[in-house]
């Protein structure tokens, strides 16, 4: 009987908070649908990491043993990476090259976030910039650097990362209507819909990041080489059954296994500690931060051009591919029923794809 009520008498205040939190984000994935392939298996994940005396964690466990071999050796970031390559399609950036700088100017709220975690003294740099990556909103891309610069605080930046990209459509529009006008947003863009890129250059394109890439910073390769690999069997032409299974197998299984060893990482230990809210809190920050920056720039870029920019075009820069685009979208359909940047709001949204994955391997070469 003893043995029965052996949980029961373990369990304590904190282990019933993170269980509670555990439940939380199933209701939300289920009943609001804010990515509830992740946030179901995050949340199933907490809930059987604190459960007292848990096998499923521990020695033999098997959430250790999916932690062990595949977020300690980054297998899981690069799997999501190759499936999300082969998803991207990159012809809307190629037909309008000049949506790299919105997906550049855009990536702001990572280094402005990793700046303000450096100024409260609670982290070091290294960690910082693993709080600051949270503003690429590229959850394999934050959990890439966190493993490697701040492994105690892997799962608040994990969790933030993931829970903010759900929360995109509810974080950017207010950013970006507080920084334009009604006008600015009524902006129309022309755009060439019966302009083709060539088979060629959508093969090239993948071949010619990746060198470019390595070579500028070598600690990029795992990351963006994985993103254009998939991207490469996607476009060659030969390898359409390898291109659907990474796009379905591959990414729903990564994803699984992914979300529910996250949960696993929030222990009570680890999550219910004043850290973490202020983790959340820059981690918020940045995301505010990026959309920001991205309406600003192009804002800056209008005073130079004659056919202006819709500013929230600088929004969709962010690497919450393809939802920050379609909130751009549905914000300008919004203002004006006739308005359609779909293409150029997906052209800066792919752009901040690479660029989430070119400014998290520039801080892990500086700070490495």
């Amino acid at each position: 009987m003893d043995i029965l009520l052996e949980g029961i008498m373990a369990i304590t205040w904190q282990e019933i908070v993170m269980i509670l939190i555990g439940v939380f984000l199933i209701y939300i994935a289920i009943k609001k649908e804010y990515e509830p392939m992740l946030l179901l298996p995050i949340g199933f994940g907490a809930i059987l990491t604190n459960i007292p005396m848990s096998s499923a964690i521990g020695n033999g466990g098997f959430l250790t043993i999916l932690y062990e071999t595949g977020i300690k050796t980054e297998l899981f970031p690069i799997f999501i990476f190759i499936a999300v390559g082969a998803m991207i399609d990159f012809s809307p950036l190629l037909k309008q090259p000049v949506m790299l700088f919105f997906g550049a100017a855009a990536q702001f709220g990572i280094f402005a976030a990793m700046f303000l975690a450096a100024s409260t003294g609670k982290f070091s740099l290294q960690e910082s910039a693993a709080i600051g990556i949270i503003g690429a909103a590229d959850g394999p891309t934050s959990i890439y650097v966190a493993n490697r610069f701040a492994k105690d605080y892997f799962a608040p930046i994990s969790v933030a990362a993931y829970s903010y990209m759900a929360l995109v459509p509810f974080i950017q529009p207010p950013v970006i209507r507080m920084l334009t006008t009604k006008k600015e947003r009524k902006i129309r863009m022309q755009a060439d819909y019966k302009k083709q890129v060539s088979k060629k250059v959508l093969i090239a394109f993948p071949i010619l990041i990746t060198i470019i890439a390595g070579i500028i910073a070598p600690i990029s390769v795992g990351l963006i080489g994985a993103l254009m690999f998939g991207n490469l069997i996607r476009e060659c032409g030969v390898l359409s059954r390898l291109s659907e299974s990474a796009q379905k197998e591959l990414a729903n299984l990564t994803t699984l296994f992914l979300g529910i060893t996250i949960g696993s990482t929030m222990t009570a230990e680890a999550f219910l500690a004043p850290t973490t809210l202020l983790i959340m809190g820059i981690g918020l920050l940045a995301f505010v931060f990026d959309t920001a920056g991205g309406v600003l720039f192009a804002k800056f870029v209008n005073l130079f051009l004659k056919n202006k920019i819709n500013p929230m075009i600088g929004a969709a820069g962010i690497s919450a591919f393809p939802m920050s685009a379609r909130i751009v979208q549905r914000m300008a359909h919004k203002e004006d029923p006739q308005n359609f940047i779909l293409m150029q709001a997906v052209g800066a949204n792919v752009a901040g794809q690479i660029g989430s994955i070119i400014a998290g391997a520039i801080l892990l070469s500086l700070l490495s």
